[in-house]
């Protein structure tokens, strides 16, 4: 396998963009409470692990088709992981998802590693949502952003390549910019596709399984902000 992209220097990086749900925002825990809370309602209950496992497959699977906002995507998403999970849950009780993300919290370390990351350089939002519901999440992050690009912003979800080349052409050209992300398959791997730098924040501990080896992996978001000489 060949070596990995290296970490750029320091002195040579201007912008850090990061995703947001996995990464900044523990999007599974807040998924897997709307779901809890929901199916109690039919006196149901179900596997967290299996159901989180299969939630991010399904999605996956409606994102790659036409484009339609995020918010469709989560209602369409539960409805098919519940069926079969064997939970009948009707189209119409759906909302209940899109409506849980004004509850997704972020991640302990994520506020004061992004300020952190803030002080030293440019920094930006790039997320598979759409802009109503990363506004909803952005009353939880309280660093200035300098940059957003969202899916409906792009009319496509990563890993499609068209986030990225948006951000590059904001930013003015990939030099300087560094991104971290949580989701090796749609963040790290079409990022180090076009020789962007990436850290790559392996929060459950995937093992790469002969996939090509980030920039740099961490555990967290705070140890993101350590290698870019943002610690504290």
């Amino acid at each position: 396998m060949p070596p990995p992209m290296a970490l750029p220097k320091l002195k040579d990086i201007k912008w850090v963009t990061t995703d947001c749900y996995g990464t900044l925002i523990d999007w599974e825990k807040g998924i897997l409470e709307a779901f809890s809370k929901e199916a109690k309602r039919d006196g149901f209950s179900f596997d967290e692990q299996k159901l989180m496992a299969r939630f991010v497959e399904v999605q996956a699977e409606i994102m790659s088709g036409s484009y339609e906002l995020y918010a469709e995507v989560l209602r369409r998403t539960a409805v098919k992981v519940a069926g079969e999970i064997g939970w009948e849950l009707e189209p119409s009780r759906a909302q209940f998802l899109p409506d849980s993300v004004a509850r997704w919290m972020p991640f302990r370390e994520s506020n004061a590693a992004m300020d952190r990351i803030a002080k030293r350089y440019d920094v930006g939002i790039v997320s598979n949502i759409d802009d109503k519901l990363l506004g909803v999440s952005r009353r939880h992050l309280r660093t200035e952003l300098d940059l957003v690009v969202t899916a409906q912003q792009v009319r496509s979800y990563k890993p499609e390549e068209a986030h990225f080349k948006e951000a590059a052409r904001r930013i003015g050209g990939k030099k300087g910019w560094l991104h971290i992300a949580a989701g090796y398959e749609t963040d790290v791997a079409p990022l180090l596709k076009m020789n962007v730098p990436v850290i790559w924040v392996n929060r459950h501990g995937e093992k790469l399984e002969g996939r090509k080896r980030a920039s740099a992996e961490v555990r967290n978001f705070r140890d993101a902000a350590k290698k870019l000489g943002a610690g504290g």
